[in-house]
């Protein structure tokens, strides 16, 4: 095992907090700081609980970032006691947080300008991979930092890519999301058309595991579908979220996303019957309000 390292961590959500303790399992020394209560199974621990990011930046020489959105990212590491006014030459920023390509790297050029190291670091696996330390992770930077705290992210995740330089860490997390967003409908419309049909669909998913169709979608959220369990997971106001950065880069780039706009559409009709906070699974229950039809497993 390596020496402890001081490594703190922001934003103890779904995804955060088991993802702090493996690094507290993984025997490094955690200084930790979010805006909600601090979870028991993190404050059961030997994690320093900081007032503020810029404590957690004090006290740390790696810092991970895991919270919602781009305006987040940019207030824990420049608003007032953010990491900035925390930071001192040689140390690593990590954010695993799925924010724009584009801030990405205007908040890395003003780490760096620090003397400070940045890495984008967005994950997938959702809430079953962080929790079991399976997390596919996309990294964009400089090779050298990546290797620098690959082993702190090998406690977080099996797959983990250097994709490319500053930004393409993040590019490529949009792009699982729109894989993501689609694969759902993919799942959610089979899964009704079998129901409505008059099969069972606890059956049909189990059927189609075994072939060409099988997915962790199929498999994880296909039965939460079936379960009708529309607890996070992960929410679908933060799939939304990053849709729109798919949708708003590829006006950009000048290209069509038909199918992305489409499952937009479908978030949006579950926010607008007040799912923003379900699980992106229950994407599902905006075709079921379609079709008048809701997939029910038989007994």
């Amino acid at each position: 095992m390596t020496a402890p390292l001081n490594i703190g961590f922001i934003g103890l959500g779904i995804m955060g907090t088991p993802m702090a303790g493996h690094l507290i399992a993984g025997g490094h020394n955690l200084a930790v700081y979010t805006r909600g209560k601090l979870p028991d199974t993190i404050a059961q621990t030997s994690a320093k609980a900081c007032a503020n990011a810029r404590e957690v930046a004090q006290a740390s020489d790696i810092i991970i970032l895991m919270v919602p959105d781009t305006p987040d990212v940019g207030n824990v590491l420049f608003g007032d006691n953010g990491l900035a006014e925390g930071l001192s030459a040689g140390k690593v920023v990590i954010d695993m947080s799925s924010i724009s390509p584009v801030e990405t790297k205007e908040y890395a050029a003003r780490v760096e300008a620090l003397g400070c190291d940045y890495l984008d670091a967005p994950v997938s696996g959702g809430d079953v991979g962080a929790k079991n330390a399976t997390l596919s992770i996309m990294c964009g930077g400089k090779p050298e930092v990546f290797e620098r705290v690959q082993p702190v992210l090998a406690l977080l995740g099996k797959n983990i890519t250097l994709v490319g330089g500053t930004g393409d860490g993040q590019t490529c997390k949009v792009a699982n999301q729109i894989v993501v967003a689609l694969t759902i409908n993919a799942v959610a419309e089979g899964l009704l058309f079998a129901a409505r049909a008059g099969a069972d669909p606890a059956k049909v998913r189990q059927a189609l595991m075994g072939g060409l169709a099988t997915s962790r979608i199929l498999d994880i959220l296909g039965e939460r579908m079936i379960a009708r369990n529309p607890n996070p997971g992960f929410r679908i106001a933060l799939h939304q979220k990053d849709l729109n950065l798919a949708l708003t880069a590829a006006r950009q780039l000048g290209l069509a996303l038909p199918a992305t706009s489409t499952a937009q559409q479908l978030f949006s009709a579950c926010i607008s019957h007040g799912g923003a906070a379900w699980d992106h699974s229950a994407m599902v229950r905006a075709l079921e309000k379609l079709s008048n039809f809701e997939i029910q497993a038989k007994e």
